[in-house]
């Protein structure tokens, strides 16, 4: 029985990474022996599971019938092994995957004692503001933050906090350019745009009940916080930033908040589950911690 178990955790690897490669340096396995466990599933059921060519791997009916099975079976194991276990001896592997600036700031400190309470459990974290395929790169648990619907729909999903948005400048560019007095001044402004999230080039403001929309015209256009924070900081325009995110350019001096009187909507920050709506404990449970910790500091 434990083969078949092992069958259906290369077949599950296999097929969401899309690789065979990729699935045996995941597994630690060579290539040929995830080849010859797959193929030994395939033959047991009788049945083509996997379409293999030169350059891409799919699934075919049965196999896409199987691997959804596969995957709650996979998951009710490990709640009946952690059910045996308790709830505080979590172990394995949680690949998790965040925003590099948020996740430098807020994530990473607020795992500090989590991990300390489950010396058994190891965290692989993907850093990075890129969108990651989470199915093929085996995220247990994406972090994610942006103001409005998620886009991932088919996934599990829980906010996780609230995170106010400022709009900040350097000190060596407000005696270059002056502050704007209110939203409308931006247009005279040079800005700085983050590619995606919530770096969109029109920029909404609410002050006194009064919702106002302001098309900013960007000066740069950067696909990363901390070159947002750094271009900022460096006084080469006025830029969107979170609390979390430019909170100790803040106390330093080193950033000055903008219009003040006017305030953005708040970036939502999630936890996104590739798996479903039904993780498994161990997840549950960091995804309980992070809720906790992260809105507390928020």
């Amino acid at each position: 029985m434990s083969d078949r178990w092992q069958e259906m955790a290369v077949f599950v690897r296999v097929a969401e990474s899309g690789s065979l490669s990729r699935a045996a340096r995941e597994l630690k396995l060579s290539q040929p022996s995830v080849s010859r466990i797959i193929g030994t599933l395939e033959a047991r059921l009788g049945t083509t599971l996997l379409l293999r060519t030169t350059r891409s791997i799919s699934l075919t009916e049965a196999g896409a019938l199987y691997l959804e099975r596969a995957r709650y079976l996979l998951a009710e194991m490990e709640e009946a092994e952690q059910a045996a276990r308790g709830a505080d001896s979590l172990h394995g592997v949680i690949r998790l995957a965040m925003p590099v600036l948020y996740g430098t700031r807020a994530v990473i400190p607020a795992l500090a004692t989590f991990l300390a309470r489950h010396p058994d459990l190891r965290v692989e974290m993907i850093m990075s503001d890129a969108r990651q395929n989470l199915i093929t790169d085996g995220v247990d648990i994406a972090i994610r933050l942006g103001v409005g619907p998620l886009d991932d729909s088919t996934f599990g999903a829980r906010k996780l906090a609230l995170v106010e948005r400022l709009v900040v400048a350097a000190p060596a560019y407000l005696s270059a350019h002056g502050a704007p007095a209110n939203p409308a001044e931006l247009a005279r402004h040079h800005c700085i745009v983050q590619h995606g999230l919530f770096g969109r080039e029109s920029w909404r403001f609410t002050h006194n009940q009064t919702v106002t929309s302001v098309n900013v015209p960007p000066k740069l256009w950067i696909n990363s916080a901390p070159g947002i924070l750094a271009a900022a900081v460096a006084g080469m325009g006025i830029a969107l930033a979170t609390r979390v995110m430019a909170g100790e350019e803040l106390r330093t001096g080193l950033l000055t908040q903008l219009l003040e009187p006017y305030r953005l909507d708040p970036a939502e920050v999630y936890a996104i589950f590739p798996a479903g709506p039904r993780p498994s404990a161990k997840v549950r449970a960091i995804v309980d911690h992070l809720g906790a910790t992260l809105d507390a500091k928020s």
